[in-house]
């Protein structure tokens, strides 16, 4: 009985392909909103998908693991005057940086920055970017690499070498038509003048200086870096400007702290940690705490709202599909009506009937899918080669809207199928 049921199902089923290859032009006209409707949904979330890798990829450079502590001058602290030369105390210690290297936990490591310079000079070119004293571990952490020459090492820590890496930015423009690899730019403060050996330039960096972005972070194309080491030896924690007169002098011990998390699930809470730290040690507000990764989450937010926009956008075009589907289904039903009463006469059963017309829709529907995943897939691509827009097909997006097309095919074929199902068998054959 089951071999017989099942003899009977698979005869159904090939009717019903048999009966969409009959009319292949109405079942392709029937399918082309199905194809479009999938190749929308592929080809919107596509783009989402790229446009939202581009912005994460950009605030991934900033080190998602890291917690940025930078010194700030507090408000109500006492400005220089011209009559007098006044020494401002504020920022990070060094008492700071060990106590959160030995106390907080799940911290990988603590670069400091110390801020040595505020101009920089080669011939007779000037440019008022900063010099910082950083550890080699400085580069990893916010994902930047040379491109061209080396990086700082642990030898020049060692040694304390009069060495730097420059950004992009001092690159092209201190040496516009000359290598500066291997030439001595000088890092000029009114404290003097250091001459400094460049071994590297930095790759530009997109971010830098980016607040239009909701990203306020160090500009690193436009600053030179030397070994701490070299900075802490060779400068102190007293710094001169001058201004219109007045000559200010501030101590400040580091202008930055970077503390590198573990991995991301303690990002938040080493924040939090080095809050309370810094809370305990410092009376007055002259620091602040920013996380790159809470800039992340954010734009992962947006990029998940994007994407269920963008998908419900898309869905309606499966959903005007569907409903034409369903347009030409109750079509061939009244088409088929003396046919649907020739075989209920000859003994088919109303669930017979139901699944012959259920098979040919979800058939058609499916196939129309297959069609759709390909042609949005090629779109996406033609769009990365002649709009120069990145796309990203995720295999999760071709599945769901594959999965979509095979849906809409049985919800809307249904009431085709029942309707055909019900038919009268004794009116169906007098139907002409």
């Amino acid at each position: 009985m089951k071999t017989a049921g099942f003899d009977i199902l698979y005869e159904t089923f090939l009717l019903g392909i048999r009966n969409l290859r009959l009319h292949k032009l109405r079942s392709l006209l029937t399918a082309l909103g199905i194809i479009f409707g999938v190749a929308a949904v592929i080809c919107m979330l596509s783009i989402s998908e790229g446009a939202s890798a581009d912005e994460l990829r950009m605030i991934q450079l900033l080190g998602t693991q890291n917690v940025i502590v930078n010194s700030i001058r507090p408000t109500g602290s006492r400005q220089a005057s011209e009559e007098q030369t006044a020494l401002v105390e504020f920022g990070i210690t060094s008492e700071d940086l060990a106590l959160i290297e030995n106390t907080i936990p799940n911290v990988n490591k603590v670069v400091p920055l110390k801020e040595v310079s505020f101009a920089i000079e080669y011939r007779d070119e000037r440019v008022d970017w900063k010099v910082i004293g950083t550890l080699p571990e400085f580069f990893n952490i916010v994902n930047i690499k040379a491109s061209y020459g080396r990086l700082l090492t642990s030898l020049d820590m060692e040694d304390t070498k009069s060495v730097c890496v420059i950004g992009a930015d001092i690159a092209k423009e201190l040496f516009k038509f000359e290598d500066p690899i291997g030439q001595s730019v000088w890092a000029a403060s009114p404290n003097g003048k250091r001459p400094y050996r460049v071994v590297g330039v930095l790759e530009a960096v997109t971010t830098a200086g980016a607040p239009a972005r909701g990203v306020e972070e160090r500009n690193l194309n436009r600053e030179m870096y030397i070994p701490f080491a070299t900075a802490k030896t060779l400068y102190g924690d007293i710094m001169r400007r001058r201004s219109s007169g007045s000559d200010e002098r501030f101590k400040v011990a580091l202008s930055s702290l970077y503390v590198n998390a573990k991995d991301l699930d303690h990002v938040l809470s080493v924040s939090q940690m080095v809050r309370r730290v810094l809370e305990r040690g410092h009376e007055k507000q002259d620091y602040e705490i920013k996380v790159p990764l809470a800039r992340l989450k954010l734009a992962e937010k947006k990029k998940k709202n994007q994407q269920y926009l963008l998908g419900f956008i898309a869905g309606i075009s499966l959903v005007v599909g569907g409903i034409g589907i369903m347009n030409i289904m109750l079509a061939t039903v009244t088409e088929r009506t003396r046919e649907i009463g020739i075989r209920r006469a000859l003994g088919a059963r109303q669930r017979h009937i139901q699944i012959q017309f259920l098979v040919e829709t979800v058939v058609l529907t499916m196939c129309a899918g297959v069609f759709g995943v390909m042609l949005g897939y090629l779109s996406s691509r033609l769009i990365n080669s002649l709009a120069q827009w990145e796309t990203i097909v995720e295999p999760w997006t071709m599945l769901v809207s594959f999965s979509l097309s095979a849906l809409v095919g049985i919800f809307f074929g249904m009431y085709p199928a029942m309707k055909a199902a019900k038919l009268d068998p004794i009116e169906a054959l007098r139907h002409e």
